[in-house]
């Protein structure tokens, strides 16, 4: 099961997509302009979906591209999922 991401915010580099348990956000850095401030490249980062807490960069962020940044991802996804 791969993930679908779409853009969630219009004038910003936002993208998401979720499972049943899982929320997933690519966001692009850059050190200056508009936007989130950073590292340049994309920041990925999950979070469970039913529950009250914050989201956790997936290692490897920033990725230099957002194909990669999805990459990563799906193997966070597939790793979360896995049975014990």
């Amino acid at each position: 099961m791969s993930l679908q991401f779409h853009r969630a915010v219009e004038d910003m580099e936002i993208w998401s997509a979720s499972n049943d348990d899982f929320s997933f956000v690519i966001t692009y850095e850059s050190p200056a302009g508009p936007g989130f401030h950073g590292r340049p490249g994309y920041v990925a980062s999950w979070r469970p979906l039913y529950q009250s807490r914050g989201a956790i960069k997936i290692g490897g962020s920033p990725f230099k591209t957002f194909a990669e940044a999805e990459v990563a991802c799906n193997a966070m996804l597939k790793h979360l999922t896995k049975p014990d």
